[in-house]
């Protein structure tokens, strides 16, 4: 199979994922216990669908730039379980018939007060940051891994994957400290272990390459 019917195929799994994972958002999102539009749980769904939109383009990306097999096989993963995800997050918000575009700027949740009252519990927002939001990459960056192949693909997609999924850390420890919703803090709490692992892995590859 060519490398562009793989990338299509894996375009299609995505948005399968995608459908099914809005599904269960909807399922899975009781109306009495709907959080507010400006709550830390709604921001929270509305930039991770960003943030996550950009992780499965990147990995879409490198996926069809290498031949490393094991990278591939990561790169997919990330791909489909990142857009199966995002459609949780859809789903949730429009079971909750809450909008999905926020009526606030990119991270503006992480300034609300967390649960306990304290000042830590995650990122503030960052207007510098590309859409505002942590290891987000430029559109430069995008652009540069567009354009590479190789070794120098791999290197540029672990760097910048490596940054994005700790942005994504950030992002969801923002949440845990902020809200109480069962449904956004069993995604939160996924979202990190499955990103902290990949992040050693990743290390660990990166490393392993070539100087």
């Amino acid at each position: 199979m060519s490398r562009g019917r793989v990338v299509a195929v894996v375009a299609v799994v995505g948005g399968l994922l995608l459908a099914v994972g809005i599904l269960i958002g909807r399922l899975g999102a009781p109306t009495a216990a709907a959080p507010s539009t400006d709550s830390a749980a709604a921001g929270f769904l509305r930039d991770m669908q960003v943030h996550h939109a950009q992780a499965v383009q990147m990995a879409l990306l490198v996926r069809d730039r290498t031949d490393d097999e094991t990278l591939r096989t990561i790169a997919y993963d990330m791909a489909v379980t990142q857009a199966g995800q995002s459609g949780a997050m859809y789903g949730l918000l429009e079971a909750w018939d809450l909008p999905q575009a926020s009526p606030s700027p990119p991270m503006t949740w992480t300034q609300l007060p967390t649960i306990d009252g304290s000042s830590g519990g995650g990122h503030q927002m960052d207007p510098s940051a590309p859409a505002g939001m942590p290891g987000m990459a430029t559109t430069a960056q995008i652009t540069a891994l567009e354009a590479a192949t190789g070794d120098e693909a791999v290197r540029l997609f672990l760097e910048l994957m490596i940054d994005h999924h700790l942005g994504g850390l950030e992002m969801a420890e923002a949440v845990l400290a902020r809200t109480d919703v069962p449904q956004v803090l069993d995604l939160a709490r996924g979202i990190a272990r499955a990103q902290q692992a990949e992040v050693d892995l990743m290390r660990g590859m990166l490393a392993a390459l070539p100087s």
